[in-house]
């Protein structure tokens, strides 16, 4: 069962590895047209799958039964999608001039939704500065995009998810450590 959980993480993990690399090639590069519900799917594969399964891998070896197992999985799934959420709002947050951002990003992913296909892709072809004035737009939309999906905002649902999935586990000092890995992923 943990080798075959820890195979389907890996291939998980291939499949969204690839899928990124096969659409971030050039830099910023356009995404498909896809909705935040697909950006999620990816990330899962990407960046959430491994720990999320390592997690319920680990429980299995500990013999622990199937409800303690999704609990391990579901606070993987969701500490791995916090970090990642957290990592793709730091180029809006931060107004830096030297921080890169991606149009794969879940800000991006969330105005391209917000504006429409066509009128996006219109605003990133515009003078090369175009980039720079999509991120200026996304800084000012920053209570907008937090508003129109709040599950978006790393403190969020995600976040609590996870320590929702802590809590169920008795109070340890393993639990504890965990939870503060948690905050320390999602901290601004």
């Amino acid at each position: 069962q943990v080798v075959e959980l820890i195979s389907s993480a890996i291939g998980d993990l291939v499949q969204g590895i690839y899928y990124e690399n096969s659409k971030s090639s050039e830099e910023n590069c356009l995404t498909d047209d896809i909705g935040i519900s697909t950006w999620k799917e990816q990330v899962f594969l990407s960046h959430s799958a491994l720990l999320a399964k390592s997690c319920q891998a680990a429980m299995e070896l500990a013999k622990h039964s199937a409800e303690i197992q999704d609990m391990a999985f579901q606070y993987g799934k969701h500490m791995a999608m916090s970090h990642k959420l957290h990592s793709d709002l730091q180029p809006f947050v931060k107004e830096s001039d030297t921080m890169a951002f991606s149009l794969n990003s879940a800000p991006a992913v969330l105005h391209q939704e917000f504006l429409g296909r066509e009128a996006w892709i219109k605003q990133i072809r515009e003078p090369p500065t175009a980039l720079a004035a999509l991120q200026q737009c996304l800084l000012s939309r920053k209570p907008k995009i937090g508003h129109s999906a709040p599950d978006m905002v790393p403190q969020a649902p995600n976040r609590a998810r996870a320590l929702a999935a802590l809590e169920r586990f008795p109070p340890s000092e393993a639990r504890a450590a965990l939870a503060n890995i948690i905050y320390a992923v999602t901290r601004f």
